[in-house]
């Protein structure tokens, strides 16, 4: 493929020079979705396929006709600005279109994935006082088993069948008479302020329970930096981002960023064991311009014979989620052509740290401050440390950047803890080299201070990636009676290796060659497999939580 001028052509010049206009009264569903379609009623927005190959294709005219008979269906139950519905759904069209209605009409919407356990979605429900969940019928047992706990579920809303007291999407549509794409008037009127409740995010979890994560109706508008800058996207591209429906990613990717730019969204519905090298025919046969995928996906597909594929029609790669390893993007390169360009943000947040088509690429390096962003590295005291020194990851909020959420939803100890003296702390630690550049380190619990040293994870475990027989890693600080803490990593093993001592004394030694030796693990478990959250992030606390208990029990 040809080479493009970015969409950010300068950096210096963008960051100086952006800014987002956002309006008193703004809403995604009116001023993007409708607008593209009414402006070209055959203009694609979505190509949808599943594991069995079978295909959809919906324009931005479909959406906007579909969110609109969805939106009378909430109507009819007097659902309206305000109230609150849980959307548990896997990658289907039903996902976007039911978010889209309740946007529409100020329903402030939370996704959440399937593979909640009814305690999961308990919890939830009532932190949230949700009025309605729609789901599936593969999940309305959950839904079944917990509802008469959840004084707040008045209603129960599936997609693609009929059970007893709950309303049938089906049905709907097509009785006593198919449902009308007119919207009908809303109290009101139309206009959503940019500053309403729009959407709800429950974090991931890896340290306690999950809060909610409250962003207002401008939220999209944030996504302008994820879409067009990051992504590099046009109106023409065909862009796949993996993620599940249940997780802020998936807005990044498969929603806002995407059609705010006007391009083609791609979703892969997965539901059987999914195999990261499946993705690869998929780029190939539709011919997908712009990728993203966390970086466990990458690893895992750069064990494929790359070289077999045609993936000539891939002009922009990106990653988020954790840290990259440099390795892994020398071999895509190597393979592919296109350079991984690396990106940090939270469900807090749009993208805010990001390495731009106009940068020159750091291996390892999640960018510079997005256009909009100020961002510091404090120390424990709030001070701005110097560069190469670790700090945390503070965010300047005056001007407040647009994307960066309201606060934690009725949990003002917790929004108090992060929103201190004029920055947002986001929790996540890294360091910022002479030419301006971040690198992630970690969250701020996963630092490991052993022996005087202060080590990030990451670079360890980027050290461990690049030996043959690794095929990931993580590695903790764990309590050592003479050193207090020594660097600890779990290891999972390529297949074709078997765990011995001779193998952890030549990994410990490639470990000490790569990077500086008092970071090598001195201590090495070979396992099977990692604690990760349902969202992919490794759960290093339950690592260290594990490391803690055998100390005190020995």
């Amino acid at each position: 493929m040809m080479p493009i001028e970015p969409n950010l052509p300068d950096y210096e010049k963008g960051y100086a020079n952006h800014s987002i206009d956002v309006p008193a009264y703004y809403n995604f569903g009116f001023d993007v979705i409708d607008t593209m379609a009414e402006k070209d009623r055959n203009k694609l927005a979505m190509i949808w396929v599943n594991q069995n190959g079978e295909e959809k294709y919906y324009t931005f005219r479909h959406l906007m006709n579909l969110s609109n008979q969805i939106a009378n269906m909430f109507i009819k139950r007097d659902l309206g600005k305000g109230d609150r519905i849980l959307i548990m759904l896997s990658r289907v069209p039903e996902w976007w279109t039911f978010a889209l209605a309740a946007i529409k009409l100020g329903v402030v919407f939370c996704p959440c994935p399937t593979m909640l356990t009814p305690k999961d979605l308990k919890y939830r429900v009532n932190l949230g006082k949700f009025r309605m969940i729609v789901t599936d019928v593969e999940n309305a047992w959950k839904v079944e088993e917990i509802c008469e706990q959840c004084p707040s579920l008045e209603l129960r809303f599936l997609i693609d069948g009929e059970i007893p007291n709950w309303i049938s999407y089906p049905v709907e549509l097509n009785y006593p008479a198919p449902a009308s794409h007119r919207l009908a008037p809303l109290s009101g009127g139309r206009k959503t302020k940019a500053t309403d409740p729009m959407v709800i995010y429950f974090t991931s979890g890896t340290t306690g329970e999950p809060k909610m994560v409250l962003q207002d109706q401008s939220y999209p508008l944030g996504h302008i930096i994820t879409g067009r800058y990051w992504f590099d996207l046009r109106d023409n591209d065909l862009h796949l981002t993996l993620a599940d429906t249940g997780w802020a990613k998936s807005s990044w990717g498969k929603f806002f960023g995407p059609w705010i730019c006007g391009a083609c969204v791609f979703v892969y519905d997965i539901r059987t064991k999914f195999n990261p090298t499946e993705v690869l025919p998929i780029l190939e046969k539709y011919e997908i311009t712009t990728f993203c995928a966390p970086p466990t996906i990458f690893r895992m597909m750069i064990l494929a014979d790359l070289d077999a594929f045609d993936l000539s029609q891939l002009r922009h790669c990106v990653s988020a989620g954790e840290a990259l390893n440099p390795e892994v993007i020398r071999v895509w390169k190597d393979a592919t052509g296109v350079t991984i360009y690396e990106g940090y943000g939270q469900t807090e947040t749009v993208l805010c740290i990001g390495t731009y088509p106009c940068m020159e690429p750091k291996a390892g390096s999640i960018g510079k401050p997005s256009p909009g962003w100020h961002i510091e590295l404090h120390d424990e005291d709030n001070r701005p440390v110097a560069p190469g020194e670790i700090g945390k990851i503070a965010i300047k909020t005056d001007p407040r950047p647009v994307g960066l959420f309201r606060g934690y939803l009725d949990n003002e100890e917790a929004t108090k803890e992060v929103f201190v003296d004029g920055f947002y702390y986001t929790g996540d630690k890294a360091t910022m080299d002479e030419d301006g550049y971040f690198w992630f380190v970690g969250r701020d619990d996963d630092v490991i201070k052993s022996s005087g040293y202060r080590i990030g994870p990451f670079e360890v475990e980027s050290a461990l990636l690049e030996h043959p027989a690794v095929k990931e890693s993580a590695v903790v600080g764990a309590p050592d009676p003479i050193r207090g803490t020594i660097v600890k990593a779990f290891v999972v093993l390529k297949d074709g290796y078997t765990p011995s001592d001779l193998l952890t004394r030549e990994i410990q030694k490639y470990v000490k060659h790569v990077t500086a030796p008092y970071k090598y693990p001195r201590a090495i478990e070979f396992v099977p497999d990692l604690p990760k959250t349902i969202s992919g992030k490794i759960k290093r606390k339950e690592l260290r939580d594990m490391e803690l208990e055998k100390f005190s029990s020995s």
